[in-house]
């Protein structure tokens, strides 16, 4: 999804933010790499799956029809609502001067520039471009100064009239003048920006930028000049298609297609439109991933049922039976026997042809330059203590998490250890220790630091807070406790000796029966949770764990039964149909407390097992039901999306639920609109938890300050939070940013983002989780296309692949 706007302030740099969408699919596994960069650590990488071919083995020719997911909105890149098919448009159609490799690293691109290199750093920085002398606009003039003038004035933010969404690093630039000739451009800074490298990409051409009308409303759906392989033939918002045809006036390798097509196509519609043969490459989710992998796997010929689809699972005993019915004396029956045959026939019939036609297709995957985090908002409530954010964060297993998401995918697994760049990027280091790692009885130690005990979600202590006077209020809560006890177990041995009076009266058999009734009446009448926990020596069956409701009348309880045999099926569900649900008092938090429950080891409390069969270890009596703090639970809100493309996402939340379940912490996960998830809560700040994503950046001390700096105190009152919807920040993090983007020596510039991104994870206000996948469906017979991974496309290199045989295809049209 693209960025949304944030209300409690303004953006200084927009960046996109995508869902993660990814099913479960079983591909092959990729092998590792790693980055090769002496200043990185080894780690494991996806890298590029794009069909690489040498220029010689593309024929010439033929048009390729590529899916995004809107018309787009703006082709001017440095507008707000700017998104993906902005970014994949205007890829093909304008200059990039430093574009990224397929390790994250900004490359000087040869087909605009002969050098670029800072010259002067004293009295103040100057970079001085030489341009390709070939390179010009499709309209004939020399790409030079001019452009470079003009774009600078319109990002610049001195002029209010250019509607422009970022300026980040062209407000340092103090002067741009021609050089020695008309080739090179000086660009002198105000201030030192070690980012430099980042500016002019895209660069517009003047007719663009040198007016606000011509910036603000002329780009919008055409572009007057353009300098790439391609140029801008259409744009056609009723068929929702932008084609761009080769470039003549392109003087570098001529592209190999004849034109590009960019169609919209909703995620959701994609495999349709791939069985219809009307895209040819397109980013998929897993299940439609799943269905080329599957279609090139088995066909189902030779008489054999489908392994997969309508009918893959009609076994011969249930076809024998429908052949029966649909044959039988019963006409009314048989009629209907025969409508379902027929119905589930035409399903396998289509199913089975859009297999045929998926065949020709084939899956690219990498990991996308974008990760997933868990984002803490500690504006207010219990995550603006920096202990119960960090309490969360010891409670994750994050392995758990990437294992889930990765692994099924043949994809690298492990946990992303920095917010500021990613695996294989130079500037990657593991800083997650600065946190610490997965830790139970850590995170229950924070919390009860914090205040939050188990007794605190039942008792109240008139508003004093944690420390030497909530002690003493303790101490003197356990001695009433301690004498309730025992005036109730003086009334329970009068109950016993009643009974056992009463015992005497029956035979000797039936009075040892009922002596073991009366113990065992006695026990669930208790109310200490250890006794009640014991199991019982002769029932053959005990209860693992069954919390009372805060706040239950004394003696009330909610018990679950189940015959042992079945105990370790239903143990997940009956204990939430009933313990639990008595434990937390409502009925939408039981899908959350089942996940939780599920996922702990041993299996689930209140659930009963034969007799002799070993209890699960049992956590300290604290992780026992929810905390709580003057009698109310710590509970976290959990925001996630519920469009049928996140169920990843989702999965991933109701593993993190259970994580938290274990240390206390309930969650209320309450599932929003795709459309109003970012828009409505995460940018407003109407969440506990959420999980989003951030493109990774080779620029993070320019791109990543906005989502990471301190939010600062609005005039009304509000928070001005730039891009920081954790609202986590502090001033050293802020000053680490600051350095490092005027930092010119690149290894010192790494250096100080390595200290801000350990000051990040002490925050604990993001948790990197993992690198996004990346799935590509593209024509078998396409190359240089496919999972990029952080490396930008070559469009010119991008076609067909000759045949094996002399004589290739003249055009190939789709």
């Amino acid at each position: 999804m693209s960025h949304v706007g944030v209300p409690r302030g303004t953006p200084r740099k927009r960046r996109s933010l995508a869902l993660l969408t990814t099913g479960v699919l079983t591909l092959p596994v990729l092998a590792g790499c790693s980055s090769g960069n002496d200043e990185a650590p080894t780690a494991a990488v996806a890298p590029q799956d794009v069909a690489p071919a040498a220029r010689a083995q593309v024929a010439e020719g033929g048009t390729v029809n590529w899916a995004i997911d809107a018309m787009p909105a703006t082709l001017n890149a440095f507008q707000a609502d700017a998104d993906s098919a902005t970014t994949r448009i205007t890829g093909a159609l304008l200059p990039t001067l430093f574009p990224l490799d397929a390790k994250g690293r900004p490359q000087l691109n040869p087909d605009y520039l002969e050098s670029a290199k800072v010259v002067d750093t004293e009295p103040k920085q100057v970079v001085l471009y030489r341009l390709n002398q070939q390179a010009v606009w499709s309209d004939g003039r020399e790409i030079g100064a001019p452009d470079f003038v003009a774009q600078w004035r319109a990002l610049s933010g001195k002029d209010s009239a250019f509607w422009t969404a970022r300026n980040a690093g062209y407000e340092r630039i103090e002067k741009i003048e021609r050089g020695a000739d008309d080739l090179e451009v000086k660009v002198t800074f105000a201030k030192p920006y070690a980012d430099w490298r980042s500016l002019f990409s895209p660069l517009y051409p003047k007719q663009v930028t040198g007016s606000p009308d011509a910036f603000n409303d002329g780009a919008r759906s055409t572009l007057k000049a353009t300098a790439g392989p391609f140029r801008l033939r259409e744009v056609d918002k009723e068929s929702g298609s932008v084609t761009l045809a080769r470039n003549p006036r392109w003087w570098g390798s001529p592209a190999k297609l004849d034109s590009l097509v960019f169609k919209a196509v909703k995620p959701q519609d994609r495999t349709e439109a791939l069985t219809e043969g009307k895209i040819d490459v397109a980013d998929i989710d897993a299940a439609s991933a799943h269905r080329i992998v599957q279609a090139a796997r088995d066909t189902g010929g030779n008489g054999a049922p489908p392994a997969h689809g309508p009918g893959s699972d009609l076994t011969p005993a249930a076809a024998l039976r429908s052949w029966a019915l649909a044959h039988g004396s019963d006409e009314e029956v048989a009629e209907e026997a025969r409508e379902a045959r027929d119905e589930k026939a035409s399903a396998a019939k289509a199913y089975a042809a859009e297999q045929s036609d998926l065949r020709a297709y084939v899956v690219r995957k990498s990991l996308e330059p974008a990760y997933t985090q868990l984002a803490l908002n500690g504006e207010t409530g219990p995550l603006a203590d920096d202990r119960v954010r960090r309490a969360v964060a010891r409670a994750l297993d994050r392995q758990e998490l990437v294992d889930a998401v990765l692994k099924p995918l043949g994809l690298p697994a492990e946990p992303l250890g920095s917010h500021l760049a990613l695996a294989g990027q130079p500037a990657y280091k593991d800083g997650s220790e600065a946190l610490g790692s997965q830790d139970t009885k850590e995170a229950q130690a924070l919390l009860a630091d914090a205040g939050w005990t188990r007794e605190g979600a039942t008792k109240k202590t008139d508003g004093t807070k944690a420390g030497s006077e909530g002690e003493k209020q303790k101490d003197a809560g356990k001695a009433e406790e301690k004498a309730a006890q025992k005036k109730e177990a003086a009334d329970q041995e009068k109950e016993k000796e009643a009974e056992e009076k009463e015992a005497e009266e029956e035979k000797a058999e039936e009075e040892k029966a009922e002596e073991e009734k009366a113990d065992s009446a006695q026990d669930d009448a208790k109310t200490n949770d250890a006794a009640r926990r014991e199991p019982s020596n002769d029932d053959g069956l005990y209860i693992v764990g069954d919390d009372d409701k805060p706040g239950e009348a004394e003696g009330a309880a909610t018990h679950v039964i189940a015959p042992a045999p079945a105990a370790a099926v239903q143990s997940a569900a009956l204990l939430r149909q009933a313990g639990r649900l008595g434990e937390t008092g409502t009925s939408e938090d039981v899908p959350v407390r089942i996940a939780a429950q599920d996922r702990q080891p041993g299996g689930a409390a209140g659930a009963y097992a034969p007799a002799g069969t070993a209890a699960p270890a049992q956590a300290p009596d604290s992780a026992r039901g929810p905390l709580g703090k003057d009698g109310k639970p710590l509970t976290l809100r959990f925001v996630l999306p519920s469009g049928p493309g996140s169920e990843s996402l989702r999965s991933v939340g109701d593993k993190i639920a259970a994580m938290l379940d274990t240390i206390g912490i309930r969650t209320e996960i309450t599932k929003v609109s795709d459309d109003s998830y970012f828009r409505d809560h995460v940018a407003s700040g109407d969440y506990d938890l959420a999980l989003y994503s951030w493109p990774a950046t080779a620029y993070p001390a320019t791109d990543d300050r906005p989502i990471f700096a301190k939010p600062v105190p609005a005039t009304d009152g509000s928070l001005l939070v730039e891009q920081n919807y954790t609202r986590v920040g502090t001033d050293h993090i802020d000053q680490l940013f600051d350095e490092a983007v005027s930092e010119l020596d690149e290894g010192a510039a790494r250096d100080l983002m390595k200290q801000a991104d350990a000051r990040i994870w002490a925050a604990a206000g993001s948790i990197p989780l993992y690198q996004r996948p990346e799935l590509v469906a593209t024509d078998k017979k396409l190359v240089n296309v496919g999972a990029f991974g952080f490396g930008a496309p070559h469009y010119q290199d991008i076609g067909f692949k000759k045949p094996q045989s002399a004589g290739a295809p003249a055009n190939k049209k789709k």
